[in-house]
């Protein structure tokens, strides 16, 4: 799924009543109880959409148990998704469904702060159909990753397929399995982390283990074991944002790479670039959304992360090895 700017919240009027104690800040009020983040927040009030009890406030307020705060979203900026011709590694595709190998650094729909150079702008700038998927941004958009995570993504190219892939998705029909390298090392071979996840109070693009969100499971499986990490298939059974790079942080042994939740430490040792954490979605099967048929698809470690594979593993070899998942049994055993 794809960090960034927090989703804005519906527009029109929202009436937000203060619990008791009272006493935070009003931007941060509304930032956590629409919710929006506190940059969008801070702006609303600026431009007089808030206000608490009838009256303006500055951002600094406090406010006080029992008030009411008036917040007008207004309807967004219709803005034109535009193709734009740049390369796709295409790894299946025909009249119904299509999928995508998407490299690390690149977002998956337009947002603000995003506006071009997008999956979908690529997918728009190829040609062909895409699924009307609710709006113009997500077009054919199934599921999502995260910016600097690569690897398979599934998009549908009728209305039809986005509709039954949507549902097999929703059922776990879908397998979607990760490779990734954590920092230190799992008790056992197996983990299975079963943690709601929600977005931070005060800090919309971070999720955390909180009860009362919503129901996150993910297991995995140590493949590999080197001098300070472990090389794991992560098998996701909801797909919430960051979903992997939070468990494994909740466990202590955040994703190597991961600046957001703890791991971007000692790239140098990993063997990686800046910006890249180290997580790639190699393996995807579904039903195809016309016959039933499972299909299979699998895409090998980009060359980034083979190279820091074969750094934590002291293997120069696997720097050249497209094989270099199936040569630690990333594809076996995976019902």
């Amino acid at each position: 799924m794809t960090p960034g700017a927090a989703a804005d919240p519906a527009p029109g009027r929202h009436f937000l009543t203060v619990p008791a104690p009272g006493g935070e800040r009003l931007d941060l009020f509304v930032a956590a109880t629409l919710p929006t983040s506190r940059t969008r927040a801070a702006t609303l009030i600026a431009t007089g959409a808030v206000t608490v009890g009838g009256r303006a406030e500055k951002a600094s307020y406090r406010v006080v148990a029992g008030e009411v705060v008036a917040v007008v979203v207004p309807a967004p900026m219709e803005r034109p998704v535009l193709g734009e011709s740049i390369p796709l590694e295409i790894c299946f595709e025909d009249d119904e469904v299509l999928v995508v190998n998407k490299p690390a650094g690149m977002v998956v729909h337009p947002a603000p702060g995003n506006w071009s150079g997008t999956l979908v702008n690529a997918l728009k700038g190829r040609g062909g159909a895409l699924a009307p998927a609710g709006d113009p941004e997500r077009a054919g958009i199934v599921h999502r990753l995260d910016k600097e995570t690569s690897g398979l993504l599934l998009v549908a190219r009728t209305e039809r397929a986005h509709r039954v892939l949507a549902t097999a998705l929703a059922e776990r029909r879908i397998s979607r399995l990760y490779a990734t390298c954590c920092w230190g090392h799992l008790e056992g071979d197996a983990l299975t982390v079963d943690r709601p996840l929600a977005r931070a109070p005060h800090d919309r693009q971070r999720m955390v283990v909180v009860a009362g969100g919503r129901p996150a499971r993910t297991d995995f499986r140590r493949l590999a074991r080197f001098a300070s990490s472990d090389l794991l298939r992560a098998r996701l059974h909801s797909g919430r944002t960051h979903q992997i790079r939070v468990h494994l942080a909740s466990e202590g042994h955040p994703v190597l790479g991961d600046d957001t939740y703890g791991g971007g430490g000692a790239r140098r040792l990993a063997g990686l670039p800046a910006r890249r954490h180290w997580l790639h979605a190699a393996w995807l099967r579904f039903p195809h959304p016309a016959t039933g048929l499972v299909v299979d698809v699998r895409a090998p470690l980009p060359e980034d992360l083979r190279h820091s594979l074969a750094t934590l593993a002291e293997r120069p070899d696997l720097i050249a090895d497209p094989n270099a998942l199936s040569y630690f049994g990333f594809y076996h055993d995976a019902d």
